[in-house]
């Protein structure tokens, strides 16, 4: 006797669906995120009284420091104009020697087009009001830093033109060199915490917008999940409203020149940190996204 089974048909069953954005999408909520902590760091240091008179306060002490920073003193040697031009040079030879030229316009345009934006808004957009301080600290605007906007540039430009499986390692061991550019001009009394800040964060913006425009350009297909995109719109002005909590909470100037130093230095590290994440894949070079299409 033949036996008949009776089996239950498989019912396919819909693969999960994960929530998922481009990756020019994180870079755009990043852009935005640098730029609303740019402007939150702006009006939180420079526009109320309180923040005033405490970075002026840490101004007075890094005067009054004399030698006990002698570790800064090399940032008062530094050429700047002269620093620019050789890394502008070493660009374009890494992008010759990697026969990657195409790959050397995005590095150049990362390099000047923040330092360009970081002057114009320094000059002509951005005031500082005059808080009746009389004890010596220059009530000009310094928001934000240039010293700092240039070791910033000069990371992003040379990680992009250097191999892309390189980027992660260059921006985190260069974001070192950026806190102490940071720590530095504070310390030598050039700059506040608030303008070491607005540094980073303006440099980390231009950035990221710029890195959107190549993303939607030369899409690499990936997909990434909605948490990086909250991360990358919250955690720069986080960042901000700590070191104002912080500062803020300082009773003595040395207090207040001590916790400056620190903040300008762990600021610096985080957003670069916060940078690296977006930046680390997107790929500037033309020539390997063609590659990376032909091989799908």
């Amino acid at each position: 006797m033949a036996v008949i089974s009776f089996e239950a048909p498989s019912v396919s069953r819909p693969a999960p669906v994960s929530r998922a954005v481009s990756r020019t999408a994180v870079l755009a909520a990043g852009a935005a995120g640098f730029a609303l902590a740019f402007v939150a760091a702006y009006l939180l240091f420079v526009r109320t009284e309180a923040g005033r008179g405490v970075e002026n306060g840490v101004v007075r002490s890094a005067q009054s420091a004399g030698t006990t920073v002698d570790w800064a003193a090399p940032l008062r040697e530094t050429d700047l104009v002269v620093v620019l031009g050789g890394v502008a040079v070493l660009i374009v030879a890494i992008s010759v020697a990697r026969r990657r030229l195409a790959l050397g316009v995005p590095a150049l345009v990362l390099l000047a087009a923040p330092l360009v934006v970081a002057q114009l808004l320094k000059l002509y957009v951005l005031e500082r009001p005059r808080t009746g301080d009389r004890l010596g600290v220059a009530a000009h605007n310094s928001f934000p830093s240039g010293h700092v906007s240039a070791a910033m540039a000069v990371l992003v430009a040379l990680a992009i033109v250097l191999p892309r499986r390189y980027r992660r390692t260059v921006l985190v061991t260069g974001g070192f060199g950026v806190a102490w550019v940071s720590a530095a001009a504070v310390a030598l009394g050039w700059h506040r915490l608030s303008d070491t800040v607005g540094g980073c964060l303006l440099v980390a913006a231009v950035t990221c917008a710029g890195a959107a425009v190549v993303s939607a350009r030369r899409p690499d297909g990936d997909r990434v999940p909605l948490l990086p995109v909250l991360t990358g719109f919250l955690a720069p002005t986080a960042v901000v409203l700590a070191g104002y909590a912080v500062l803020a909470t300082a009773t003595s100037g040395a207090a207040q020149f001590v916790a400056a130093l620190v903040l300008a230095a762990l600021s610096a590290m985080a957003v670069v940190l916060l940078l690296t994440g977006p930046l680390r894949r997107v790929a500037f070079d033309p020539t390997e996204s063609r590659v990376r299409r032909l091989r799908r």
